[in-house]
């Protein structure tokens, strides 16, 4: 049986070209088991965000794109949605939209004792980001990044309508 690991890296190197040739964005693959069944979770995006239309097509040419290469080995089932307002972050151009922004990082390793860290995307470069958090500058690497989303600002958009 292969790894969930190599499933969400395969479907993001089949995927990734399909979505893209329809004017969409592949956000984040996740492969998991919840209440007792697997789910493949694919997070796309584009440019004035989704339709509940968008989703069902893209839904419908994903699935049978997956079917036909029959990259995962076990009973699925295929989920497609919008990134929501805790979007995660993966790729470095992912981090770069979102600078000024504040964001919530799960490092794999610690550093400096901590593996949370929840801050202000202050700078994106050459495979790190630093935080603000707390007065402090935190530069972390990419490569350690187990989990990252951005933080919706509610208070943002109430100011903004005032």
């Amino acid at each position: 049986m292969r790894s969930a690991e190599s499933i969400v890296q395969a479907t993001w190197d089949l995927l990734t070209p399909v979505i893209e040739a329809n004017g969409f964005e592949l956000i984040e693959v996740e492969f998991l088991v919840q209440r007792g069944s697997w789910i493949l979770r694919l997070y796309i995006d584009r440019e004035g965000g989704l339709t509940v239309e968008d989703l069902a097509l893209l839904s419908e040419e994903l699935g049978h794109i997956l079917d036909v290469e029959d990259l995962v080995d076990r009973r699925y089932n295929l989920e497609v949605s919008s990134p929501g307002l805790d979007r995660p972050l993966r790729r470095e151009k992912d981090f770069k939209k979102f600078i000024g922004e504040t964001i919530k990082v799960t490092l794999k390793e610690p550093l400096m004792g901590r593996k949370n860290f929840k801050g202000i995307l202050r700078v994106v470069d050459a495979g790190n980001i630093t935080l603000e958090a707390s007065g402090q500058m935190f530069t972390l690497e990419l490569s350690n990044v187990k989990k990252a989303n951005l933080i919706y600002n509610f208070d943002k958009i109430v100011h903004q309508r005032s």
